[in-house]
């Protein structure tokens, strides 16, 4: 069974975010693989373990994601592919093309991403991704079945629970509660280093030249949270209060 996992780098989440000249520093920073595909790894290394085959992990980002990758080569993944963005400002329009440009020619069964990065948090890339490959997309998994030809998963459907059975290959992102993953042993660490890792530029997918549909111009902190206030007098004579301060803000207009 061939199984690709989405991989993305991100931000350790106990990391304080800075802000300068309306981008986000990321100078000294801690980088991590994105908690949800931490899942994902996992769960594709049980999946080989059980019923045989190979795992690849696939990233788009700098030279530095090469870290996040030998991690999840170090848990038990096969093979890494790692495919540098150049200078474009990509987002999740272009991410889903380029990862397109390289699945399109392998040999899929399974695709396992996490349900979103906590970096932009929009979880569009998979479902993008899915529609460009034409396979079925379930999302938010937290059990997955793999028998011949099929699966069946459950996902997490708004506090619910629902459960879905599509043909393979097919792509799934995972949800917290899916697996707990593994940490990587040091024997897995020392394997990681000797595992292929195949780089890749945008022209070797036959991508001359890509560009996003939306373009960030600006990202600014919130603004400071003020103080609260306590309202004096009866309880007429707070809520009339209340109207007059939230027509001073503007939230009532009339």
């Amino acid at each position: 069974m061939n199984i690709f996992v989405l991989l993305k780098q991100t931000f350790d989440t106990e990391e304080h975010v800075r802000i300068e000249s309306g981008v986000i520093a990321d100078d000294d920073v801690k980088f991590v693989i994105n908690p949800y595909d931490e899942y994902a790894v996992e769960e594709a290394v049980q999946i080989k373990d059980d019923l045989g085959g190979k795992v690849t992990i696939v990233s788009i980002g700098p030279d530095r994601s090469e870290e996040a990758l030998r991690t999840a080569l170090a848990m038990g993944a096969d093979e890494a592919v790692l495919i540098d963005p150049e200078d474009y400002q990509l987002d999740e329009h272009s991410y889903s093309k380029i990862l397109h440009a390289y699945l399109k020619d392998q040999s899929v069964d399974l695709i396992i991403g996490g349900f979103f990065s906590v970096d932009q948090g929009s979880g569009q890339v998979a479902i993008r991704l899915a529609h460009l490959l034409d396979i079925p997309h379930v999302s938010a998994i937290t059990e997955l079945n793999v028998e011949e030809g099929k699966a069946t998963a459950k996902r997490d459907a708004e506090g619910d629970t629902e459960t879905v059975q599509v043909a393979l290959p097919a792509l799934f992102t995972a949800q917290q509660g899916l697996n707990e993953p593994r940490y990587p042993s040091l024997p897995g660490i020392m394997k990681a280093k000797k595992k292929p890792l195949q780089r890749l530029m945008l022209d070797e997918l036959g991508i001359d030249e890509i560009s996003g549909k939306t373009v960030s111009t600006e990202i600014t902190s919130p603004p400071s949270r003020k103080a609260g206030e306590i309202l004096q007098g009866e309880v007429e004579e707070q809520v009339e209060q209340l109207i007059a301060k939230l027509k001073e803000d503007k939230v009532l207009n009339t």
